[in-house]
């Protein structure tokens, strides 16, 4: 919806293919459904969810393997970020890079994207 001709509107990490991989795996679904939701004291939150069959307004991209679609909603929120998975000795996570965020909050759970993506 969002998406310039050739190019995947968001992209993963290995760590991050490998992870949503192995969650498909485990739970026999077709992949993960990224968006983002009010809430958090930025703002705005990233959810996700597994997904058995892809909405057709979704964008779905696949790389290696691991599916993700992104709600409709989300599209413009997300364009152009990249979603990796840490694990550090106190928490592991997917962790999204996203090039459209202004501001986060200090544990990283939420966001603020730029005014210009509001703007008509």
């Amino acid at each position: 919806m969002f998406g310039i001709p050739g190019k995947q509107a968001v992209t993963m990490t290995p760590k991050a293919t490998a992870q949503i991989l192995k969650l498909m795996q485990a739970k026999g679904h077709a992949g993960l459904r990224i968006g983002v939701k009010k809430g958090g004291c930025a703002g705005m939150e990233y959810t996700m969810e597994y997904v058995d069959d892809a909405d057709p307004n979704d964008e779905v991209v696949e790389q290696d393997g691991a599916r993700v679609m992104i709600a409709p909603m989300a599209q413009m929120f997300l364009f152009g970020t990249e979603i990796d998975y840490e694990t550090t000795l106190l928490e592991s996570g997917f962790k999204f890079n996203n090039p459209n965020v202004s501001e986060a909050c200090g544990c990283g759970e939420s966001i603020k994207f730029d005014d210009a993506l509001f703007a008509k």
